[in-house]
């Protein structure tokens, strides 16, 4: 079965052909930092027109590169939640178009439930039940995954997003946006202990996170050293920021697992790149005899191979649906 996926959530438009769930056929994706780097961070209007602009291009790309017509598409997946509203907009209508041009069923894709079957692409041996741990700009989310379609939240950050962090650390260090990788190529130079960092723990679910104390100690980290006149060890203060969020995404995770009875460990999202949290959740996992699955490099972001991968699982699940089809900016996985 081959379907045509579109993922345009937020600031990058992707259009792959996946068949059974696993293989990737091609995958293009445009990305719209150069867009959004000047205002340093998504302007939703610019990433809306961006995707109107680009998508249909994608498409038809994807199928010369893939090498089939388009009577070999056997359905059509669509992140329609969640994400930005507009973005969504465009990448649903645009998907719904194309399976009604074709006669083909739609699926609708939960934008997390894609990340995470990333790494059913990398991994053809990986099946639920595990235990997924989401981690991007917009979202941090432990997951209990019991099966393809059955999932749910056992933990989540109370405020902002552990991505969130990153790129208004890396506006704080000077670093520009996207700030992921920059801080995490930072940080290699860097000293974790030198700045104490708070970790934060929610009293009524250990499994939950909050970052927005972190987010405000480096803010005011950086601003105290300025206003003192002096120089702020940025390698530094990346790794010691790197630490203090693998800090409190690792053990939680690993708690989950153990108390959910889960052997295998996945991460997903645009943080799951992050070498210190990978270094780290490779420690732990090998501690307790987990087994652990993190998607490569290139599946991390946002892409359409993950939506084809879930959407998959969402048709043999019968979940299809109508030409009626919404967009959601929030919704729970």
């Amino acid at each position: 079965m081959i379907i045509l996926s579109v993922e345009s959530s937020c600031d990058e438009t992707a259009v792959a052909l996946v068949e059974d769930g696993r293989k990737v056929l091609t995958d293009q994706i445009f990305s719209q930092v150069n867009l959004h780097k000047i205002y340093g961070g998504v302007v939703p209007e610019i990433a809306s027109r961006s995707h109107t602009e680009v998508i249909s291009i994608l498409a038809e790309r994807a199928i010369q590169e893939a090498g089939i017509s388009r009577g070999d598409i056997d359905a059509v997946a669509v992140t329609y939640a969640p994400g930005l509203i507009g973005a969504l907009l465009v990448g649903v209508n645009f998907a719904k178009s194309v399976a009604m041009s074709l006669n083909v069923p739609l699926i609708p894709v939960h934008h997390i439930r894609g990340h995470i079957a990333a790494n059913y692409l990398a991994f053809p041996e990986l099946e639920p039940p595990f235990l997924a741990l989401a981690v991007s700009g917009g979202n941090s989310m432990i997951v209990d995954v019991r099966g393809y379609t059955d999932m749910s939240i056992v933990g989540a950050t109370r405020d902002d997003a552990a991505g969130e962090c990153f790129d208004k650390t890396a506006r704080v260090l000077g670093l520009g946006y996207p700030g992921g990788k920059p801080i995490d190529d930072l940080s290699q130079g860097g000293d974790d202990t030198k700045y104490k960092l708070p970790l934060a723990h929610v009293d009524d679910n250990p499994y939950d996170m909050s970052f927005s104390g972190l987010k405000t100690a480096v803010i005011n980290l950086a601003h105290q050293a300025q206003q003192k006149g002096e120089e702020l060890d940025k390698p530094s203060l990346a790794a010691s920021f790197c630490k203090a969020v693998s800090d409190s995404l690792v053990p939680r995770t690993i708690q989950a697992a153990k108390d959910l009875g889960h052997t295998k460990v996945v991460v997903a999202g645009g943080v799951a790149a992050n070498s210190r949290i990978r270094r780290d959740f490779e420690a732990a996992c090998a501690k307790e005899g987990l087994a652990l699955y993190f998607p490569p490099l290139k599946l991390c972001g946002d892409n359409g191979a993950m939506i084809g991968a879930q959407g998959y699982y969402e048709f043999l699940a019968g979940n299809t649906t109508t030409m009626d089809l919404n967009a959601y900016a929030n919704m729970t996985i």
